[in-house]
């Protein structure tokens, strides 16, 4: 790759500096205040000298005063150079120093002629001379695309962008407070899994030297968190990765963040409730306000979220799930170009039902009661036992979490994951695996439970508005860069 000319010029500006004695990448750097902390108190710190740092993004002069907006934590502040306070430091400020350098600098909290908010420089120090002069704005496709490879410049030059990563940082740190505040404990269950379990998904397949022998990414926490359950811990959660081998789109993600939760003594109607409220609080602690702008609509997400039966749905638009034959089914799923490796009945009317609803949900509803051979993993309906007491939450046309009351009963539990391994027979990569550790656990004992499981990137995006799951993931994978 060839280098850039402003590479090549700042490289000899950095040698001229460090002949002039001058140290561009000190180890440390004394600051009494941070720029936020100046702007929140700047009435009280007027005339007063402060000492701050961060990232010089603008630089101007006219003869000999100049200024520069230092920026910081998403934090700006003005600069103000003038000759008769620096002397000859203006002048060594003016050959050293470029747009998209992080400064120390030291002076007095003033305001200029036009009332600005400013620190008048007594002394600076570069902290870190960057070598790159920073871009100036984001346009064109290729520029979208750079976005995501060089997400530290998206977050430089965009200041909304800042903004989504700290709220996304910010939704983390509530649902933290929210669940501890009930008594939850935070666990780390194991990522490197000698069999996956908990979702229908493809794994990422790696190999442990030491033991000779394959072991997966984990698709799910669930497994792990139960055998807690059958420790004796009554309510659980874990934030963590998890790794499926999908496609790339605007939804979905190779590597996710999720957060799974488990609490003893419960069932399904249980864990929709602490979702809504545990989302609403969450909205309200991250925006101020239970308002959130979903597909340019405004929704208050303080009214009670609905509650809808998957089947009832479908036999309102004209399908009859219950009675319809296998033959209507295929059809329907020829209809909806949904493709089968092996078909199962109750996993067919899910992949129909999903088609044609998901994106209508725009509002916040839970989709419940699905056909038993969606899942392996739930407790069978106490009043129909051809369904599952199973939700799923959709909001904005896309499905943000998913739970259930989970099944305790271990023979139970095996025969499906008997019927699970013959999927796989038939070529269904995405069925579960047979989990006999999981199975000895269960016969140990699990109390019923109620669970579910939070998307928190598709979470961050309705909390952010962010229309694409690559806007709120610091690095998401993208296909390898064309040369041209």
């Amino acid at each position: 790759m060839p280098e850039r000319k402003d590479f090549e010029d700042r490289l000899k500006k950095l040698d001229e500096i460090r002949r002039m004695g001058i140290d561009p990448y000190p180890h440390y750097f004394h600051v009494t205040l941070d720029v936020g902390e100046i702007l929140k108190r700047q009435e009280e710190l007027m005339g007063k000298e402060v000492s701050t740092a961060g990232r010089l993004m603008a630089l101007r002069y006219h003869g000999k005063v100049g200024f520069g907006d230092l920026v910081m934590d998403g934090s700006r502040i003005q600069i103000f150079l003038r000759y008769d306070v620096l002397g000859e430091a203006y002048t060594r400020f003016k050959e050293i120093v470029d747009r998209g350098d992080f400064l120390g600098v030291k002076g007095d909290v003033v305001r200029t002629d036009k009332g600005e908010l400013s620190i008048l420089l007594k002394d600076f120090a570069i902290l870190s001379k960057s070598l790159y002069d920073l871009p100036h704005q984001w346009f064109g496709i290729e520029d979208v695309e750079t976005r995501y490879r060089q997400r530290y410049l998206d977050m430089i030059l965009n200041p909304e962008v800042f903004e989504i990563f700290r709220k996304r940082s910010a939704i983390t740190r509530e649902i933290r407070n929210y669940l501890n505040s009930l008594g939850f404990l935070e666990f780390e269950t194991p990522i490197l899994q000698p069999v996956y379990g908990g979702a229908n998904a493809k794994p990422f397949i790696t190999y442990v030297n030491a033991i000779e022998r394959n072991y997966y990414l984990r698709i799910s926490d669930e497994l792990y968190l139960k055998r807690l359950l059958v420790a004796g811990y009554p309510r659980v959660y874990e934030i963590g990765k998890d790794f499926r081998n999908e496609d790339i789109d605007s939804r979905h993600n190779p590597e996710f963040t999720m957060i799974e939760i488990y609490e003893a003594f419960k069932d399904y109607r249980h864990m929709m409730d602490l979702t809504e409220n545990l989302i609403k609080h969450v909205a309200f602690k991250v925006n101020g306000s239970y308002n959130v702008k979903l597909n340019g609509k405004d929704v208050d997400l303080s009214k009670p979220w609905k509650k809808v039966r998957m089947l009832d749905l479908l036999y309102e638009n004209g399908i009859d799930a219950r009675s319809i034959g296998d033959d209507e089914i295929k059809q329907l799923l020829k209809k909806y170009d949904i493709k089968m490796p092996a078909y199962v009945r109750g996993i067919a009317i899910t992949k129909i039902f999903e088609s044609m609803f998901e994106e209508t949900f725009i509002e916040p509803v839970f989709v419940i009661d699905y056909p038993r051979e969606s899942t392996p993993l739930c407790k069978l309906h106490r009043d129909d036992p051809s369904l599952i007491e199973r939700f799923e939450l959709y909001m904005n046309g896309i499905e943000i979490a998913n739970g259930y009351t989970e099944l305790n009963d271990p023979i139970l539990q095996e025969k499906f994951f008997r019927e699970e391994v013959e999927r796989r027979t038939l070529g269904d990569e995405e069925a579960q695996q047979m989990d006999t550790d999981f199975i000895e656990a269960l016969r140990t004992g699990m109390p019923n439970a109620g669970g579910v499981g939070i998307g928190i990137d598709r979470l961050s995006m309705i909390l952010t508005g962010a229309r694409s799951i690559k806007e709120v993931i610091y690095y998401p994978i993208l296909a390898p860069r064309q040369e041209k």
